[in-house]
């Protein structure tokens, strides 16, 4: 399915998702319990909101073990990385929050 601006923006209307694709934008890869901590939700709604990402092939996701680790789809068009190349430059207060209750990825607890 290709990534069309018109659901791609849909889906980033909402601030949750949004701060999500920044911070695997920023970072790369996260699991579940590290957009946990750095989004302050729990984990049943950070799920829905990564399973919507999924669904609109804006994020892949990748068992490690026990745990489910979230990246940025590989066939998203440039045009979404500029994007959120603009507004993680734009806006850093949309992130800044964020980054600082993650600190770093930290392997998930057993």
């Amino acid at each position: 399915m290709a990534i069309t601006p018109t659901a791609t923006l849909q889906c980033l209307a909402e601030p949750t998702r949004l701060r999500a694709l920044l911070l695997l934008h920023h970072w790369g890869a996260l699991c579940v319990c590290d957009l946990q901590a750095a989004l302050g939700e729990s984990q049943p709604k950070i799920s829905r909101h990564l399973r919507s990402l999924r669904d609109g092939d804006l994020v892949h996701d990748e068992r490690r073990g026990r745990w489910v680790y979230y990246t940025l789809a590989s066939g998203r068009p440039p045009w979404l990385k500029n994007l959120l190349t603009e507004l993680s430059h734009a806006h850093p207060e949309i992130l800044e929050a964020d980054l600082q209750r993650l600190g770093s990825p930290q392997a998930c607890e057993p």
